[in-house]
């Protein structure tokens, strides 16, 4: 165990803190042309903003910075979410005023070196996709789904072909019936076989005439590469139908295989995740999609062209589906994932797909038997980018679920790795390293999960009264989920 424990300051609120008089540093105005507002809109009275001296606001967000846990403190295991540190040399290039300080509204001429960038990037992420062409604009890698099947849907539709069923098998990402279903499809979903793999045969019965595609999550959320991935591609391609690929989990393929290669059409990239973006806390994020050439004329307007030694916006594609975000996209998150490139190279890429496969599967190793958990599907088989235990033998012998352990684990000094999904694993605790945590990281994470079953066998009274070392215990996380909802809805009927 890490030894780590949780500051705790009883911190009242900036607002709360406010003093009349006090104050920080003033910013002078620019002394050649000082911006002048409207008169129309001046305001009538100051701002109400609290009152407060520079050290106090500095003490402030520093204490709240200690009662928070981050990928700064420690390793962060969050299986499907892909919490990793990320080089500060990319955050320096997005925060470059240069860069920063452009309007998406400049003339093409003002933001040569924009536009560059993003062409480059493009190129490069197509390259590790296989793909043809890819659109930089999705902010997420749910938005980048729901413009995957928008293609798809279009696709169809100016072939003149009526397919509006998308099958999604059950350890896809939790997003993808989701995007399928707001972008006009009925959602036909297949079971795992017990390898915890596509199930073929379930496959087979499912494509008909009305297929429009499938949605496949590949390595799936247990962590297991589709062995069959050409058979899956064949079956659905011989219906008519078309195929996404979620490259959520595109960190432990990148420079091994490519979806492209594949057989695939379509699949989006999670820019925050994979290639230096932190992700978490909603944002902020980026979801290119990249395409195959048949798919290529219905892009989101306007694609970044070069023209000789220049770069220009087209926007003259009759096919396009139209925008799918204001303006170009998510630039500073662009910016990053173009830097993480540039410094990493193609072999740097795929050493992190090595280290990421590599961690994972050593954690596996050293917790594999650990009295408490099991490892569901295929036992056997290697795991690619995350590996996904059961806590039923912990739930049966000692009464402490999922949530019991990860709730003790934060006493122990670590971040609890996601729980309760994916859906085909009862008591999930899925565990993502990533590539970027040394030897002894894992081993104490590891050991620190040991010491919460030994726990749970010895005082499960201690494990169900957890965290009791954090600025917070437990909360009543239904209450906190309806609570505001019901207070909005009686101060809107009254």
């Amino acid at each position: 165990m890490s030894g780590h424990r949780q500051a705790v300051w009883d911190e009242p609120s900036l607002r709360e803190r406010s003093g009349t008089g006090r104050r920080g540093i003033r910013v002078p105005h620019g002394a050649d042309e000082p911006f002048e507002v409207p008169e129309g809109l001046r305001r009538t009275r100051p701002p109400r903003l609290p009152e407060v001296s520079q050290p106090e606001v500095v003490r402030h967000y520093t204490r709240l910075s200690q009662m928070c846990f981050g990928v700064d403190s420690g390793m962060y295991p969050l299986g499907s979410c892909t919490m990793k540190y990320n080089p500060r040399i990319d955050e320096d290039v997005a925060s470059d005023p240069r860069l920063a300080n452009l309007h998406p509204l400049q003339p093409e001429g003002t933001v040569q070196g924009t536009l560059a960038m993003m062409h480059q990037l493009e190129t490069w992420l197509a390259e590790v996709a296989g793909m043809a062409r890819v659109s930089l604009q999705p902010a997420a890698g749910a938005h980048g789904e729901f413009l995957g099947m928008l293609l798809i849907r279009v696709y169809h539709e100016d072939r003149g072909e009526e397919r509006d069923e998308m099958i999604v098998p059950d350890s896809a990402h939790g997003t993808n019936p989701a995007s399928a279903a707001m972008a006009g499809f009925k959602v036909i979903e297949i079971p795992s076989g017990d390898d915890g793999c596509v199930d073929l045969d379930a496959l087979r019965s499912a494509v008909n005439e009305r297929t429009a595609g499938l949605m496949l999550t590949n390595p799936n959320t247990i962590g297991v590469f589709e062995r069959q991935i050409k058979e899956i591609v064949a079956i659905v391609h011989d219906a008519g139908g078309l195929l996404y690929y979620d490259g959520a989990n595109l960190n432990a393929i990148m420079g091994k295989a490519r979806p492209g290669d594949m057989g695939f059409d379509v699949m989006h990239f999670n820019l925050h995740k994979t290639f230096a973006t932190p992700h978490g806390g909603g944002g902020p994020g980026s979801g290119p999609v990249g395409v195959v050439e048949r798919l290529v004329p219905y892009l989101p307007t306007p694609v970044v062209e070069k023209e000789g030694d220049r770069y220009v916006l087209d926007n003259d594609r009759p096919k396009s589906i139209g925008k799918v975000h204001s303006f170009h996209g998510n630039v500073g998150v662009l910016a990053k994932a173009w830097a993480y490139i540039l410094s990493m190279g193609g072999d740097g890429l795929t050493t992190a797909s090595e280290m990421a496969v590599l961690n994972a599967n050593y954690v596996l190793h050293i917790l594999k038997g650990t009295e408490g958990i099991d490892l569901p599907y295929a036992p056997g088989t290697p795991r690619k980018h995350e590996c996904v235990f059961s806590a039923d033998p912990s739930k049966a012998d000692f009464g402490c679920d999922a949530i019991d352990l990860a709730k003790r684990l934060l006493d122990c000094g670590v971040h609890a790795p996601t729980i309760n999904f994916p859906l085909i694993v009862h008591n999930a605790l899925m565990i993502e390293p990533t590539e970027t945590e040394p030897k002894e990281a894992l081993e104490g994470w590891a050991d620190a999960l040991r010491q919460t079953l030994a726990d749970a066998r010895d005082d499960p009274g201690k494990v169900h009264a957890a965290p009791t070392l954090t600025s917070s215990s437990r909360l009543d996380e239904v209450a906190a989920v309806r609570k505001p909802v019901l207070s909005w809805m009686m101060e809107s009927d009254g």
